[in-house]
């Protein structure tokens, strides 16, 4: 080929390959975000499926049962009625399981037995213990990353509304449709079940680190809560109590029990929430639990449960998914007016129009 040949090839200079490269990383940072949309929308409509099998779960339960199932069991165990009613602790989640195609881990509990058996530090049922430490792909919502936050327990993203959270927090009768011993029927929700929010999600928790001095530090309060100490027989919270309940101080935090740590648990850390506080809200979590017992009768003994505000919170932009009590699924904005929100939370309340925004 002789020299001149239009034909000859020539190689880039050093300048034109760092162009090139220049605009390749343009490109790429211009489709990550998108890419990383693309795949966060996909997993709010996995997230949504997650809620409509829930539901279907749920209708199924009441239809076979004639009423919903309970928010969390609370009863007597008979080989030892002194033990704490509250520690039987079963939860809807576990309760629908055999409506979720998931008869096989269902027939691995043994829900006779409380959660929590008598003895030292209450140790786990042992006919559960494989059972509750499944890992169920359908109570996990694929934004939160699904970590395991309890050795022999398997978490959940998705928990049962028990009503705004009025009379401090309260487990039990409360104004949503799952609380303590809940037998909640369709038509006992008077507000309409388009209208009412069954279910939201929220973060699993993280162990909350400590330093040296045993403060807590690096605190992230969509995934961290404020534990309130109460050795009194009023364990109702109030906004002043949780105010001054610093996470920071060993012996008020609780880092031992994450959020969300266990779908077999029915209490307001794992399967129970409520509406006291936004969704998203940037604040922590309060929870109490009650160590005196100001009811000691056969009817409802509440010793050990835990009273608490437990906001709905998601790793999707914005706001966070919602179970209607007609199975309707809905993302719900986080800036929604507080008033709404929590009116949304209420079963009988005649506090929702079939024609509010949400």
């Amino acid at each position: 080929m002789r020299q001149g040949d239009p034909r000859r090839r020539r190689a880039l200079t050093l300048i034109e390959l760092l162009v090139v490269i220049a605009i390749i990383g343009v490109l790429v940072a211009l489709l990550l975000p998108a890419m990383a949309m693309v795949l966060e929308a996909a997993r709010r409509i996995q997230c949504q499926n997650n809620f409509k099998q829930i539901g279907v779960a749920l209708r199924g339960f009441e239809a076979s049962n004639g009423y919903l199932p309970s928010g969390q069991v609370s009863q007597k165990y008979p080989p030892d009625p002194s033990h704490p009613y509250t520690f039987y602790r079963w939860s809807a989640l576990a309760t629908i399981l055999p409506h979720m195609e998931q008869t096989s881990v269902r027939e691995l509990l043994n829900v006779s037995l409380p959660l929590y058996m008598p003895g030292g530090g209450y140790p786990i049922s042992e006919p559960n213990k494989v059972g509750i430490s499944q890992m169920l792909p359908m109570f996990l919502c694929p934004s939160d990353d699904g970590r395991r936050v309890k050795t022999e327990m398997a978490p959940t993203n998705y928990a049962l509304c028990a009503g705004s959270g009025a009379n401090g927090g309260t487990p039990f009768d409360t104004n949503g449709v799952f609380y303590v011993n809940s037998a909640t029927r369709s038509t006992d929700i008077i507000d309409g079940t388009a209208n009412t929010i069954v279910a939201s999600e929220s973060l699993i928790g993280i162990d909350t680190p400590r330093a040296a001095d045993s403060t807590f530090k690096n605190i992230t309060p969509e995934r961290t809560y404020k534990f309130v100490l109460s050795f009194t027989s009023n364990p109702e919270l109030t906004d002043a109590k949780c105010f001054a309940t610093k996470l920071y101080n060993s012996a008020t935090g609780n880092g031992n029990d994450p959020r969300g740590f266990a779908w077999c648990s029915g209490e307001y850390r794992c399967a129970l929430y409520n509406h006291y506080y936004p969704p998203n809200a940037p604040i922590c979590d309060c929870i109490t639990s009650v160590t005196v017992d100001p009811t000691p009768s056969p009817d409802k003994p509440i010793l050990y449960s835990a009273y608490g505000w437990r906001a709905a919170r998601s790793m999707h932009p914005g706001g966070v998914n919602v179970l209607m009590g007609d199975g309707g699924v809905r993302f719900i904005d986080e800036n929604i007016d507080l008033r709404i929100w929590q009116a949304l939370s209420t079963r009988r309340e005649g506090d929702v129009s079939a024609n509010t925004d949400i």
